[in-house]
């Protein structure tokens, strides 16, 4: 029998013979290993136990220890169990498919009645019946005809179609967790019992079409989270509690911020409160793209597709714009437009204008720009996910030996920012060259080189994502960490020497020739839509004071102290805090308890000892206990917390 090499992490090779199982070198190095393996990478690919190695290889041995490829066979494996599960206790039930998600898996059924929420708890309990049977797992390698045959005698058409969809040379595996089987690419664990029984849940239905068409059937879909242990699916759990309490959407209602109806799909209908987050986000912003030495354009929102041609928008994102077709005067053939998607070949326009010098460079060029982007209406979300939405975009034109500097000093900018508005936790990562792309060898090294440089330059680690930048230049990704561990990516700072080349930007180099700059685009917050949502959910609807809305409640206890809350709120207007008054004829729980759900971050009430004493009680959102404080102190501290942290 022919011999193949198998080297391991530590470097060493072994000798094997060819069609060597990952479960035959596990139990060879020692009867342990054997024991706990539980898939292999081999040649770097997630490798069964069960499948045949026939050539030389590199082979590492997986088990539960190693977590990524641990999470992916339980979750993976819960599928399959699941779908056992619903078959047993409903037979007439087709099954589709089942992939694994982030943070579990989710399976469709072809069943003519809906499920409930209470089958869930009986489809667990039959799944943890089947865990605890610790069934073997078994794969094997079926021919295209056998595969058919044996789907359309057991009634399974969807398999059916999915067999008549695979490529011809890719090999049709079957896997059968004890005598329930199913089509699959594998890898599995080897047993059921492997999977923990305490360490997955069921946690919705929702309708799917088959294959994502609407012309198709119309399946159910049920949802599973999985990890390696309990505490792990609590502390999870716990996390999606709270995830839902900080919904910014339900905040949205109880804080009276904005509303979204079916007339205008992913836009956003900003209420005054909301609007009042938004313009002091927006003035913060401008005050700090002043600082930075950013000058400020503004950029029409509807243009001509001739513009979107030369930029090769048109090509590569018309799928993704509005298309605005007008009748100018009557002419045989309407004029295209196109709402604008982003703002930087309008940017470019403007950097156009006008003969540029390399004493003008670096030109850093920043608009609140209005953009429109279709998305499909499944994927919308609040104001995180919409078709309307304004970008702090920014546009820096440098040269090639200005980019890190520019960099570095969007880092800093950045920084200071996130700060600010009570990020510290965020991370960066640069995406590099990707397989397609323009420009030279030496020109990607230099400007991957000029970013990591920036990088540490600024103090800052990054995580490399091979092959994920554009196909113009590399990117970095600023990604936050919110108050419960959800990740964020928000800001980028993307290399291009593609569009100036496209729509001929050029400047007057030292030596009198026409020289193209670099374009740096780059964003701190991303959209304000998205941006004040993840600011709503990171704290709770419990804004920083001087972005709060609603940032004083005077409310008055008895009808005599009528005279002295607007007294006090018109001080605290006077003192620049955003200060209302309470005189209804209602009791001081009520207006603390509607107050307190609005997210008001400071309650004043105000009795007849205050009056007298001209003093006011303070009661501070989220915090049980009171005190009494005089008005020219209150108002003097309350104007300190409502300046920006930029005038401090």
């Amino acid at each position: 029998m022919a011999q193949i090499s198998l080297t391991f992490p530590d470097g060493n090779a072994r000798e094997y013979d060819a069609g060597v199982t990952p479960a035959e070198v596990a139990a060879s190095i020692s009867t342990s290993l054997g024991k706990k393996a539980i898939s292999a990478q081999v040649n770097g690919r997630h490798w069964d136990l069960q499948w045949p190695i026939e050539t030389d290889a590199t082979i590492a041995i997986n088990t539960m220890k190693d977590a990524e490829p641990a999470l992916e066979l339980i979750r993976h494996d819960l599928a399959h169990i699941m779908a056992r599960a619903v078959q047993e206790i409903w037979p007439d039930v087709k099954v589709t498919i089942g992939p694994v998600i982030k943070d579990g898996w989710y399976y469709d059924f072809d069943r003519a009645e809906p499920f409930t929420p209470e089958d869930l708890a009986v489809i667990e309990k039959k799944m943890k019946e089947i865990i605890n049977k610790r069934e073997p797992v078994r794969t094997e390698v079926w021919d295209r005809a056998r595969a058919i045959k044996h789907y359309e005698d057991n009634g399974e058409p969807y398999k059916v179609e999915l067999i008549e969809a695979i490529p011809g040379d890719e090999p049709l595996r079957m896997y059968w967790h004890g005598d329930w089987q199913d089509l699959c690419r594998g890898p599995h664990l080897q047993h059921t019992g492997q999977v923990p029984a305490d360490g997955f849940k069921l946690m919705s239905i929702a309708g799917a079409y088959w294959r994502g068409d609407s012309n198709r059937a119309m399946l159910q879909r049920i949802y599973g989270v999985a990890f390696q242990n309990k505490e792990d699916l609590r502390k999870h759990l716990n996390m999606l509690e709270e995830a839902a309490k900080r919904d910014h959407r339900r905040l949205g209602r109880e804080m009276d911020l904005f509303h979204m109806q079916e007339e205008a799909p992913g836009q956003v209908f900003w209420h005054p409160n909301g609007w009042k987050i938004y313009t002091t986000l927006q003035d913060y912003m401008r005050r700090q793209q002043e600082r930075g030495g950013y000058v400020e354009v503004n950029t029409p929102q509807v243009v001509d597709r001739k513009l979107w041609e030369a930029s090769g928008h048109w090509d590569k994102y018309q799928e993704n714009m509005f298309i605005v077709e007008v009748d100018e005067d009557h002419a045989r053939e309407k004029a295209v437009n196109a709402l604008k998607p982003m703002n930087c070949p309008c940017h470019v326009q403007v950097f156009n204008q006008g003969l540029k010098s390399y004493r003008d460079l670096p030109l850093r060029m920043a608009e609140f720009g209005s953009c429109a982007r279709y998305e499909p209406s499944g994927a919308l979300h609040g104001i995180m996910r919409v078709r309307g939405f304004t970008q702090d975009d920014g546009h820096i034109f440098c040269t090639e030996d200005q980019i890190e500097s520019e960099t570095a000093r969007f880092i800093d900018f950045l920084s200071k920012i996130y700060s600010d508005l009570g990020f510290d936790d965020w991370t960066i990562k640069l995406s590099t060259r990707p397989e397609q792309r323009i420009g030279s060898d030496e020109t990607w090294d230099e400007m991957e080189r000029a970013l990591g440089d920036a990088c540490k330059a600024a103090g800052h680690e990054f995580e490399i994502l091979e092959g994920e930048g554009a196909f113009y230049g590399p990117k970095l990704e600023f990604t936050l960490t919110d108050a419960i561990g959800r990740q964020w990516q928000c800001g980028t700072l993307q290399v291009d020497a593609n569009l100036p080349e496209r729509l001929d930007a050029t400047f007057i180099g030292q030596d009198g020739a026409k020289h193209r700059p670099v374009m740096l685009h780059r964003a701190t917050l991303g959209s304000f839509e998205r941006f004040i949502g993840i600011l709503i959910e990171e704290h709770a609807g419990k804004l920083p004071f001087w972005l709060a809305p609603r940032q004083v409640v005077v409310a008055a206890i008895v009808s005599d102290a009528d005279d002295y809350v607007h007294e006090v709120v018109a001080a605290l207007k006077a003192a620049g805090v955003r200060a209302e008054a309470d005189v209804r004829n209602e009791k001081i729980n009520y207006k603390v308890r509607e107050h307190s759900l609005g997210k008001v971050p400071v309650i004043l009430a105000v009795g007849m000892k205050e009056v007298e004493e001209r003093t006011v009680s303070v009661r501070r959102l989220g915090e049980k206990q009171t005190s009494v404080q005089p008005l020219a102190a209150i108002v003097e501290e309350l104007s300190a917390e409502a300046t920006p942290p930029d005038l401090r």
